[in-house]
């Protein structure tokens, strides 16, 4: 397995907060899937993991080389949890396209949050 790419992205959690809050739906039906938004609604502090997924997909664009909106979009990233809770990368749409361009296999990804930031950080690997 060879590293095709590294990103990583940090995000004030209080930014994500101010624009689900002038934005509300159509900020988080812009930037995030029906299963993120699900899975952070239902949650306490849903900012805090909205943050960690909005770095994560920034971090992601970073691996691949271009910024968001050039090859990929915030939908085609999507930030799924394992059972045990394991954070992974679905690549969906031109997302998929791209990194099978690329020559990605397979997208790693580390999150972290704390009060004011979240984290992201990913290998992109072919």
């Amino acid at each position: 397995m060879r590293i095709i790419g590294i990103g990583v992205d940090i995000v004030e959690t209080s930014r994500i907060a101010s624009s689900i809050e002038r934005l509300g739906t159509a900020f988080l039906e812009r930037v995030f899937t029906p299963s993120e938004r699900l899975y952070c609604g239902g949650l306490r502090s849903p900012e805090a993991s909205y943050a960690a997924r909005f770095a994560a997909k920034e971090a992601v664009s970073k691996a691949f080389g271009t910024g968001m909106g050039a090859r990929i979009s915030w939908l085609d990233i999507e930030v799924l949890r394992s059972p045990e809770g394991k954070p992974a990368i679905h690549l969906r749409g031109s997302g998929a396209e791209f990194a099978q361009e690329l020559g990605v296999t397979e997208v790693m990804v580390s999150l972290s949050h704390s009060e004011h930031y979240a984290v992201a950080q990913v290998v992109a690997c072919g």
